[in-house]
């Protein structure tokens, strides 16, 4: 099915800024706002989510790389709605084109790439660092 994953898919994550995704909560600041690393998250869901169902059996994707602006500060109880859109295929790389909007402004734009792996072999791989 990896061949059915083409330019153009696009992913959405809606989701309202609680407490637990501020930057003083992620400890990346001392500011009770949408924390960076929160977005990432949701970034790399919403790219996560576009193509998961074209993935063969046995088969996930994996963030290897995020380069975002973010633009605005984004206040608890806001909706931030994040969107991504695949961009490139080469290979098993996947290079997505990202942005995030609360009502107000855009508050992210940048890129994400993702590469497909195989599930089991990608965690054995890792796991077996335990041993080393």
């Amino acid at each position: 099915m990896e061949n059915k994953i083409k330019p153009g898919l696009t992913g959405e994550v809606r989701m309202t800024v609680s407490e637990k995704e501020t930057a003083v909560v992620y400890e990346s600041g001392s500011v009770p706002v949408f924390a960076t690393p929160a977005l990432i998250r949701f970034i790399e869901k919403a790219a996560l989510l576009s193509v998961a169902s074209y993935l063969e059996e046995g088969s996930t994707t994996v963030g290897t790389r995020v380069d975002v602006k973010h633009l605005a500060a984004t206040p608890v109880g806001m909706e931030v709605v994040v969107t991504t859109r695949l961009a490139e295929v080469t290979g098993k790389k996947l290079l997505f084109t990202v942005e995030a909007r609360d009502r107000i402004d855009l508050i992210c734009s940048g890129i994400h790439e993702r590469f497909i792996v195989n599930t089991d072999r990608f965690v054995s791989k890792a796991t077996g660092k335990l041993t080393k």
